[in-house]
């Protein structure tokens, strides 16, 4: 499964769905509660095709614990995901990579509720908008009172066909004085020269296409 996904897996304790389920026999812990402190890592594995609506609820209450999240999802029809953060974990840090690929109408929503003080969630969120594809992605960063020194940072970019339409809804609700909190978004589009220099490579249309797509998912590191 992971070799199919393109998800980087490491020793870690696990939450794992698959097209929208929860699969028991490949987590190690159960429903996305992350009450207690874990020697090593957790990592949360959402990833498959989706269809209508969806929601991961994640609830992060043990101090000093660094969880991370792999979102790899596609939708072939209208689909709606609503991802909800909660750290309430002093000194703990979620940090996410999400990408999505819309064929058709996709609704995405993120909320990151900092609820303590010195809390971390950091996600980038990237959307592959194929043609006709209409898609609403919006996030917001909240940090409650009494969270000094919390670091948010919510980004999105997109590599989107011509007719692809997009919208962005970033926000943030900050009531107390954060050690960073950042919003981004950002289109993706290859320049002529990065096409050109791909064809004379030797590359076909459709393997210059591939090959800007590639570029564009993996122009980071995940973790």
């Amino acid at each position: 499964m992971w070799n199919e996904f393109n998800i980087k897996t490491f020793p870690a304790e696990t939450i794992v769905y698959r097209n929208g389920e929860y699969c028991p026999d490949l987590s190690t812990i159960a429903d996305g509660a992350i009450d207690k402190k874990y020697k090593t890592p957790v990592h949360i594995i959402y990833i498959g095709d989706i269809a209508g609506e969806n929601n991961l609820n994640i609830n992060l209450s043990a101090d000093d614990q660094p969880v991370f999240l792999s979102v790899n999802i596609k939708n072939e029809k209208p689909a709606f995901l609503n991802i909800f953060i909660k750290n309430t974990g002093k000194n703990s840090e979620i940090r996410g990579h999400i990408l999505m690929e819309n064929h058709s109408d996709l609704k995405y929503k993120c909320t990151a509720h900092h609820a303590a003080a010195n809390t971390g969630i950091l996600l980038k969120n990237k959307l592959i908008a194929k043609n006709k594809s209409q898609s609403s992605l919006s996030a917001v960063a909240i940090i409650a009172n009494d969270c000094d020194g919390c670091i948010s940072d919510i980004g999105f970019a997109a590599l989107a066909a011509r007719d692809a339409k997009i919208e962005f809804t970033p926000a943030q609700r900050i009531s107390s004085i954060p050690a960073a909190a950042d919003h981004s978004a950002a289109i993706y589009s290859p320049n002529f020269s990065q096409i050109q220099f791909l064809r004379q490579a030797g590359l076909a249309t459709a393997e210059v296409d591939d090959a800007l797509r590639e570029a564009f998912i993996n122009d980071f590191p995940l973790f």
